[in-house]
């Protein structure tokens, strides 16, 4: 009777700590943060990038992208992951406005993730994340520059300069999330 009982949390256990879990609770998850938007024209405020940045944190650099490409896959069929904003649906929505800032995530989350897997010091982490939102900044603002815009100024405008401040506020959030739950804790 106790090894039944043992091998449950063990099933458990295994399903919650496997990569497909992860990747899947990420793509998940950064579908639920695209959902808690600031609507702001041409690119709203969500919370996508924080989900981007810890699922490379989190899940390493492979399986970080991974999670974000899933993320873009389902989008891409026209599920409702990407933010709710008068746009297009699915595949076409790569090719309006937020376009660049979509395709961006799988780079940053692979930049974050492999980058922490060889310094995971404070100082790197915080840089790291940084780093990883410009990432996601610069490209989304070229997207808008050459296919939406076409005003380099404008570009910057209203896909870089507008996000200055709310990205120091994720960056921060997502540093604070990273060590809460990444501190090593007693089994029960």
């Amino acid at each position: 009777m106790n090894t039944k009982a043992a091998v449950i949390p063990k099933y458990i256990n295994d399903v919650v700590t496997s990569k497909l879990f992860g990747i899947i609770s990420f793509t998940l998850l950064t579908a639920v943060a695209a959902q808690i938007t600031i609507p702001f024209k041409p690119v709203p405020f969500t919370l996508q990038t924080v989900m981007v940045i810890l699922a490379g944190a989190f899940l390493g650099a492979k399986n970080g992208a991974y999670s974000q490409l899933l993320y873009l896959a389902l989008g891409c069929l026209g599920l409702p992951v990407f933010a709710q904003i008068p746009a297009s649906i699915g595949f076409m929505r790569l090719f309006g406005p937020t376009g660049g800032y979509l395709l961006s995530f799988p780079v940053a989350a692979f930049i974050t993730g492999y980058l922490l897997e060889i310094n995971k010091s404070y100082l790197n982490i915080t840089l790291t994340m940084f780093l990883a939102n410009i990432i996601i900044i610069a490209m989304g603002t070229f997207f808008l520059y050459v296919f939406y815009i076409h005003n380099l100024i404008e570009s910057i405008r209203y896909g870089a300069a507008v996000f200055s401040i709310w990205t120091v506020v994720k960056v921060f959030l997502s540093i604070n999330i990273f060590y809460a739950l990444k501190k090593p804790r007693k089994s029960l």
